[in-house]
């Protein structure tokens, strides 16, 4: 895989939704910084990310993190967790196992003939122990 020239961060890439005013945008950043590894193998101008809350600080309160990379399909992760903070790990925490799944289903399948044919490798504790028996048969 090629180096990505300029990689995507979540300060560069990062937008806060309703809820959210642009004061808060850097804290949330700090929050999501760990992300940054995750989205380095993306170009920062094909990503984005948007962060919403709907009812902050109210019982029902409901975190939205979404992610757009080109040529992906978006990906949308939810937290209604009632600390606010707690809701932002949560989200962000999501939508890191979506982005490994998401490159885990787009690695290459090195044993794929192998799965498709139901064929398995040798086993090697499982050893022939009757070699005459096959020859026996055979002739």
């Amino acid at each position: 895989m090629s180096a990505v020239t300029n990689p995507a961060t979540v300060a560069e890439c990062l937008r806060v939704g309703a809820g959210f005013s642009q004061g808060d945008r850097a804290w949330i950043a700090e929050q999501f910084a760990t992300l940054d590894a995750r989205l380095a193998g993306f170009h920062a101008d094909a990503t984005e990310l948007e962060v919403s809350v709907k009812d902050r600080a109210a019982k029902g309160q409901k975190v939205t993190l979404e992610c757009w990379i080109a040529g992906r399909q978006r990906i949308v992760t939810t937290s209604a967790e009632e600390d606010l903070h707690a809701a932002l790990n949560d989200v962000r925490d999501d939508l890191r196992r979506r982005l490994n799944d998401a490159k885990t289903r787009q690695e290459p399948r090195h044993n794929k003939h192998l799965r498709d044919t139901g064929l398995q490798e040798a086993d090697p504790q499982a050893v022939d122990t009757e070699p005459a028996r096959a020859d026996a048969e055979t002739v």
